[in-house]
């Protein structure tokens, strides 16, 4: 096995533990417009997919009208969860040690400006070095484009294999194996079988973890 020098974190439900405020943000959205949305809709067919690809997909909207509701579902989840309290004191103890030995990056189907609060009020901000958000990339999860962006933006020559990375959905998991990374699956979204192409799986994330992944 390679050596890891580099890891990466997914955004919403792995580093931010805020996949129920994001159903709860969309639920509120779908149910507006008359097309209410179960808890087994949201994880089984729509979580860790972009908010483009969730908001498009469950109420058939595109160009203007999209854009609308993505910044409606935005305004909304910074209003609960913009301070950085999603992010558990045992995961940014985790980052900081990463970043204390290899460069560390966000890879997430969310925009920038929803990453950006929440990583200043978690005081992660300058522990990152990089930060792959929708904005950068035109294909989003499961499609490796983040990652691959990621690669590039890290440099150091680094192989995708040197690179570990953190999900929690079945869609962000086939986004780092397509790109050839290291992938660790946290459970709380998805169930183990449908993260089964994860290279481990494991309930949590913490210190003691990514230490065994720099070893």
């Amino acid at each position: 096995m390679s050596a890891t020098r580099a890891v990466a974190f997914d955004f919403n439900g792995t580093l931010s533990h805020d996949e129920p405020v994001l159903f709860a943000v969309y639920r509120e959205l779908f149910s507006a417009r008359g097309r209410p949305m179960s808890a087994e809709n949201y994880y089984g067919r729509l979580a860790g997919l972009s908010e483009e690809a969730i908001i498009g997909t469950w109420l058939g909207v595109e160009g203007e009208a999209l854009a609308a509701l993505v910044e409606e579902r935005i305004v909304r989840y910074l209003e609960l969860s913009g301070d950085g309290s999603s992010v558990p004191q045992a995961l940014r103890a985790a980052v900081v040690y990463a970043a204390e030995r290899v460069p560390v990056a966000v890879v997430s189907g969310a925009f920038r400006r929803e990453i950006e609060p929440v990583l200043a009020g978690a005081e992660l901000d300058r522990h990152i070095e990089v930060v792959v958000a929708a904005d950068d990339v035109e294909r989003g999860k499961p499609a490796p484009d983040g990652y691959i962006r990621a690669l590039e933006l890290l440099g150091r020559e680094l192989l995708p294999r040197e690179v570990v990375t953190f999900e929690d959905t079945e869609a962000g998991v086939a986004s780092a194996k397509a790109a050839g990374l290291r992938c660790i699956a946290v459970l709380g979204t998805h169930p183990p079988e449908r993260l089964r192409r994860a290279d481990e799986i494991v309930e949590t994330i913490d210190v003691e973890v990514v230490r065994r992944v720099l070893g």
